[in-house]
């Protein structure tokens, strides 16, 4: 779960075409992007696109820090424009960056054997003869394999792995005495210095065993039993263990299971009787083997992900920290092939160097970004002394403040005057914080005294100005992220000429990435006013020229509203003779699309805020400079335009938790130097009344009759779910928080959203059947029925929980329906889940140039269900997007639960079709709207709890995640932030968009 930050604010988020589009989702990254996957993700290599402004984000899901460029990656320039894609682009860091292209264009290309004999097909004709499909307990088989569209070949970042024959034997490692062997860095250390003892060698574990360097090893023979080896203990930095009094370690080492590699061959041909089998054991058993060299010579941060120096010089990003080149390894299963997934991924690591020095240039990298939380937990080196330490954090005194009793001295001395009588050093910065590196007790040093230690991942928060710095390291075209991976990866990863590990197992690695049959599905016909039908362009995008929406709203009541927050482009006040032509512009631009609005001009207001101080971080006193504005607005206004100054977040999101929550009003935020400008102006305005008519309940395009004739055979609703979880730097206890969108009548266009917060990082949602009964009774008040079919697409669930879906979260929809039961009438519509996931690290590259977009991307529409999906169940890759830049990423789509009864055709044609009904852009989306409403339903509630996600609790700031803030006390703050949710007048609205 990556955290997934601020992504979108609401002005330029690059909606329809020409868009500012930048970005910034992370998703769990750690510190940054959650960036991708979403979930712990850490590094570049996720991110989760951000919605426009380049404003990177945090949701949270957990990855250090980094990027997960690939992973929800950026939705990939699509949304919106948001993310790019930024898919685990790499650039030789840099270096300029290259041309895109089509990936190893001119080699032929043969799809893999094991598909092309259609073998696959013939076991889906076999399965689907028998009983498996009925069984209640599994998921849905595949019922077929798509056949509609262009038939493709691509490559996919998929190389085979020749499963060893013999059984593997896992060890359970137990570490005595426990005390101080909490610390991953430690207990790789007793494991480095296990492997060199002679016990280690003569137990016959050289080279022929894998572990994690924690709890679990991995041996190709059996081991003799009772085994344990002693270790002498000493630091990295130290020449041996000492003379006398040193740390003595144990490893006991017991045997656990074997595990047979036979099973997992019968699995991936499909043998009926191993639907149910268990791959985890054997999966996780074949990671460690194939991590062991990259374990050794690369550093590991957050899951599967290793980082080394050699792969890249790193790129730096300012304010202390560096970006790194990495890659991602993972084993997966495929139809009778084992195959390992290789991705290229980012993340952030600190710039080595003088402690005070970093920590002052990422104070002043971002208004906000805390020194405290660059700090935490980062390695030193004290130079007056030469030990190595952990920052524990930071102290509330500076050195001319903090005093101690010290008799050498003479008495009471501060740490300046020490540091000058005891090593005649002069303090630079005594004004700075002192850092705390003691154990149980405090032993506060000046940063100064403290060099960063090399090769440390940043495991924090990365500031708005790092995540856009990040993308741009990271975002790199698809030709030269398969080369790297294919180059350099196959090579760092250690599995181009193994080493006597891989050997020992019978474990290689085949060279070339796996050639696998798509489709390009045809592109859905839309319809607006008069059934007139856009045309849509090779990139899956179209204007709104001489178009009119499909019903438009009424906006009456309006108003304007003018941040004044010394912004360069601001207007001079409510009487500015600049103001008027813009907004009868607008008007004009909202009449022509179809909206009605009343000939006169609004009221127009001007809010001048307080100017930024660090000591107001989330900037209150310039919300209630607005609240006062906005609440002398007579009468109370269906809807204010809000004119921001500036790309503030703390603005925006306080803004939008002011008139959500306490004011009840629907706002619509521009930045004004874009409204005001000329050129793109029309464009500009269109965007803008692309989200107007939505929030006033509007229809913006529909689908034609011709693509839309499943959806209207029979009432049914279509539902979006998502969870976000806070990131780093939250307070610790921070909720996460549920959306429910659903759709309210048959043209699929409104999607009014139930929005709750829940337990800190709960990835069900904890009161599904409450949300599922507001979402169907408001259908029923639309449509004056209740759905017969239930369409659910749900976000943010990562591989393992699949079967979490099914058990808790399908009996609580199931619960909702039966509220609606009558006497001898049950209500129980057909009932379809399935699961959106752009958490991970798959990417397809077209192998000829007519197959491929103007960037060597796949075309939109491109559909894969063939050769790296699922063996029994029922899953596909669909990019429905046209990329913007970098490598775009598919969205990987797995039916958990099917009682509509789905061939793949109408599905994947189904969501390809709904991928183009986000109402906010007039261009496909790489993510099915519902799922993305969800997600930026999820993303207005992160407004609300900034606060918290900031690291602020009660009055003062937290040590985000320290354990010193009580969970209940945030709990409790969380509800008094978020009061009863959405105001009356906007909760059956898409106040959210």
């Amino acid at each position: 779960m990556a955290y997934r930050g601020d992504r979108g604010r609401g002005f330029d988020r690059g909606r329809g075409r020409g868009g500012p589009v930048p970005s910034d989702r992370g998703r769990n990254s750690p510190s940054g992007f959650r960036g991708g996957d979403r979930g712990g993700r850490g590094g570049f290599d996720r991110g989760r696109g951000g919605r426009g402004s380049p404003i990177p984000s945090d949701r949270g899901r957990n990855s250090p820090s980094g990027f997960r460029g690939g992973d929800r990656g950026g939705r990939g320039g699509d949304r919106g424009g948001r993310g790019f894609d930024r898919g685990g682009r790499g650039r030789g860091f840099g270096a300029p960056r290259e041309q895109p292209g089509v990936f190893l264009e001119n080699q032929p290309a043969t799809v893999d054997a094991r598909v092309a004999d259609d073998s696959d097909k013939a076991l889906v004709a076999r399965l689907r003869n028998t009983q498996l499909g009925n069984d209640p307990d599994s998921m849905p088989l595949r019922p077929d394999f798509g056949t509609v569209g262009v038939p493709i070949k691509l490559r996919t970042n998929f190389f085979p792995v020749r499963v060893p024959k013999g059984p593997l034997h896992e060890y359970d490692v137990a570490i005595t005495p426990t005390a101080g062997t909490a610390i991953r860095r430690v207990k790789r250390r007793i494991f480095e210095l296990a492997e060199q003892t002679t016990a280690w060698q003569h137990s016959g574990m050289r080279g022929t065993v894998a572990h994690d360097s924690s709890a679990k090893l991995i041996s190709a023979r059996v081991l003799a039993q009772p085994l344990t080896i002693k270790v002498p203990y000493y630091d990295d930095d130290q020449t041996g263990p000492p003379a006398q009094g040193g740390k003595e370690y144990t490893l006991t080492i017991k045997f656990i299971q074997e595990i047979n590699t036979q099973d997992l061959m019968s699995y991936l041909n499909g043998d009926n009787q191993y639907r149910n089998y268990n791959t985890l054991p054997v999966i996780s058993a074949l990671n460690l083997i194939l991590a062991a060299h990259p374990l050794r010579s690369g550093i590991k941060v957050g899951q599967d992900r290793y980082f080394f120096r050699s792969a890249a010089v790193p790129s730096n990003l300012g304010g202390g920290l560096e970006a790194w080149k990495g890659f991602y390894s993972s084993v997966r299963p495929a139809h009778r092939q084992l195959m390992v997934n290789v991705n290229v991924c980012t993340t952030a690591f600190y710039t080595p160097g003088n402690l005070a020095v970093q920590m002052m240039a990422f104070s002043d990298s971002s208004f906000g970004a805390r020194m405290e939380a660059f700090c935490r937990s980062v390695r030193v080196k004290a130079t007056h002394l030469g030990y190595r330490k952990t920052v524990k954090g930071l102290a509330r005194q500076n050195a001319r403040q903090y005093t101690f009793p010290c008799d050498e001295l003479g008495g009471r001395v501060s740490v300046e005057q020490y540091f000058l009588r005891k090593y005649q050093i002069k303090l630079k910065y005594p004004d700075l914080p002192l850092v705390d590196v003691g154990g149980q007790k405090k032993n506060y040093l000046p940063a100064e005294v403290c060099e960063i230690l090399p090769d440390q991942p940043f495991r924090g928060k990365l500031t708005d100005e790092h995540t856009a710095a990040m993308i741009t390291v990271a975002c790199q075209p698809p030709n030269v992220n398969g080369n790297a991976i294919v180059n350099n990866g196959l090579k760092e990863l250690g599995f181009v000429n193994p080493g006597p590990t891989l050997g020992s197992f019978g474990v290689s690695i085949g060279p070339n990435m796996a050639v696998v049959p798509g489709r390009v599905l045809p592109r859905p016909g839309l319809k607006y006013a008069n059934n007139v039908s856009p045309s849509v362009d090779e990139r899956a995008s179209w204007n709104l020229r001489n178009i009119r929406f499909a019903a438009g709203a009424r906006l009456e009541k309006w108003a304007v509203m003018l941040i004044g927050d010394r912004g360069r482009d601001e207007f001079q006040g409510p009487q500015d003779p600049a103001l008027r032509p813009v907004i009868s512009g607008f008007m004009a631009m909202c009449k022509n699309s179809g909206i009605l609005v009343s000939n006169e001009q609004p009221p127009a207001v001007a809010a001048n805020l307080p100017p930024p101080d660090r000591n107001d971080p989330l900037r209150k006193s310039a919300i209630a400079t607005i609240r006062e504005t906005l609440t002398k607005l007579r009468p109370k206004p269906s809807l204010v335009l809000v004119m921001l100054s500036n790309g503030d977040k703390n603005i925006y999101e306080g803004l939008k938790h002011l008139c959500d929550v306490y004011l009840d009003v629907a706002t619509v935020c521009v930045h004004v130097g874009k409204i005001r400008k000329e050129k793109g102006q029309p464009q500009y305005f269109a965007n803008v009344a692309l989200k107007v008519n939505m929030k006033m309940g509007g229809v913006n395009h529909k689908l034609d009759e011709n693509t839309g004739h499943w959806l209207s055979g029979e009432p049914t609703m279509v539902v979006g779910m998502d969870v976000t979880h806070p990131g780093p730097g939250s307070a610790r206890g921070t909720p996460s928080i549920a959306a429910v969108v659903a759709s309210v009548d048959n043209h699929f266009a409104q999607y009014p959203a139930s929005l709750e917060i829940q337990e800190s990082r709960k990835e069900m949602i904890t009161n599904l059947k409450d949300m599922m009964v507001a979402r169907l009774q408001l259908f029923r008040q639309r449509s004056k029925v209740l759905p017969k079919r239930v369409l659910v697409y749900r976000d943010g669930v990562s591989e393992g929980q699949f079967n979490i879906v099914r058990m808790e979260e399908l009996p609580e929809i199931v619960k909702a329906f039966h509220t609606f039961d009558q006497p001898k009438k049950p209500y129980r519509p057909q009932l379809t889940i399935v699961i959106c996931g752009k958490r991970h690290h798959t990417r397809f590259y077209p192998t000829e140039r007519k197959d491929a977009a103007h960037d060597g991307n796949p075309k939109p529409g491109t559909v894969v269900d063939r050769g790296v999906t699922a063996v029994y169940d029922f899953d596909f890759f669909l990019q429905a997007h046209g990329g913007l830049q970098g490598t775009t990423k598919p969205t990987h789509y797995y039916v958990v639960h099917d009682e509509i009864g789905f061939r793949s055709d109408s599905l994947q044609g189904l969501t390809n079709a709904l991928s183009y009904m986000f109402a906010r852009a007039t261009k496909a989306v790489s993510l099915v709207s519902p799922a993305y409403y969800a997600d930026v339903a999820c993303e207005r509630g992160r407004c609300y709890l900034r606060k918290l996600l900031q690291g602020q609790i009660g009055d003062g700031t937290t040590a985000s995640g320290s354990a010193s803030t009580n969970e209940q006390d945030v709990m409790r703050e969380a509800q008094a932030l978020w009061r009863s949710g959405v105001g009356k007048s906007l909760k059956d609205t898409m106040f959210y968009l």
